[in-house]
């Protein structure tokens, strides 16, 4: 799996932890509701770490919780 889908995929499964919709989390961390359907939809092939900062302050966590997930072992990710 590429990065960004893993990134796609972590996103995909804390909105749906906190039950938050793409736009809630537009409203809570100022990330264009825009960038964060790319985001989610894989449309970049690489996430500037300053948007997932951003998406994280809008989810309540911090950066380590959000690569805290199988998804990000170095045996899941494409080299």
């Amino acid at each position: 799996m590429k990065l960004n889908q893993a990134i796609s995929e972590r996103l995909s499964e804390l909105l749906k932890e906190k039950q938050m919709t793409q736009y809630q989390l537009f409203m809570k961390s100022g990330v264009p509701k825009s960038t964060i359907g790319n985001v989610i939809n894989c449309s970049y092939d690489s996430v500037k770490l300053r948007i997932v900062h951003e998406m994280c302050q809008g989810l309540g966590i911090d950066i380590p919780q959000f690569f805290d997930s199988p998804l990000f072992a170095e045996s899941n990710l494409d080299p």
